[in-house]
């Protein structure tokens, strides 16, 4: 785990906490790492989940199959990035989706318990843990809250220039790429892959973006 500790301090749960200090609390709050290779399970919806885990390499989806088939991608996680926590206390229910590895991936998981106790050895940044740990579950909502506008939106059109334009706000630049492809992207909005492509074909032709695979460029109506 020594090797991350580069990662950890740049993630938000460990902010303002130092290396040598993380190397401490991984033993203070149980974590242990895990290793799963390219397609493998998390996490599959139904189980009820006991930590609070965090992406140290490669990336995973968190998404959802009904009956049918038919896949829709609630969020993906990138390294430095938490999950389950939603999930992680008592009365949380059971998981509502699978976790999949898009690629070669380790995750280190905490003890949800030990994260929320009082620490035994008095560790000073205990306490700033947990305040972290509450401003990412805000961050997070937030982040759900701007999906349920994209979802909100009526068209395919309309979906696709909400989340486009969050994006390149989110980067601060009209030229930007984001984390999926084509298939995933339909699959994160809930639309039709066709129609999606079409859709975004016809935006090029008027003039409104540019875009090559998952990287995009926003026009204004003077370029």
């Amino acid at each position: 785990m020594k090797k991350y500790l580069g990662i950890l301090k740049k993630t938000k749960l460990f902010a303002g906490v130092g290396e040598d200090e993380i190397e401490s609390m991984l033993t203070c709050l149980g974590a242990r790492l895990r290793h799963y290779p390219k397609g493998a399970f998390v996490f599959r919806a139904g189980e009820h989940l006991h930590s609070i885990t965090l992406l140290v390499k490669g990336s995973l989806h968190i998404q959802r199959d009904d009956y049918w088939g038919n896949r829709s991608i609630v969020q993906q996680v990138g390294v430095g990035e938490m999950f389950g926590e939603a999930y992680a206390s008592p009365d949380s229910g059971v998981l509502l989706n699978d976790v999949v590895a898009l690629e070669e991936s380790e995750a280190l998981h905490f003890d949800v318990q030990r994260i929320l106790s009082v620490c035994p050895s008095a560790c000073p940044f205990h306490a700033l843990t947990v305040k972290n740990l509450f401003y990412a579950l805000s961050e997070k909502n937030r982040a759900l809250v701007a999906k349920l506008g994209y979802m909100a939106s009526r068209t395919t059109r309309e979906k696709l220039l909400a989340y486009l334009s969050d994006q390149a706000k989110k980067q601060g630049t009209s030229a930007f790429a984001i984390p999926f492809n084509r298939q995933q992207l339909a699959d994160f909005l809930s639309v039709d892959r066709s129609a999606m492509s079409s859709e975004l074909c016809k935006m090029r032709d008027e003039g409104i973006l540019r875009f090559e695979k998952n990287r995009f460029v926003l026009l204004t109506k003077t370029e």
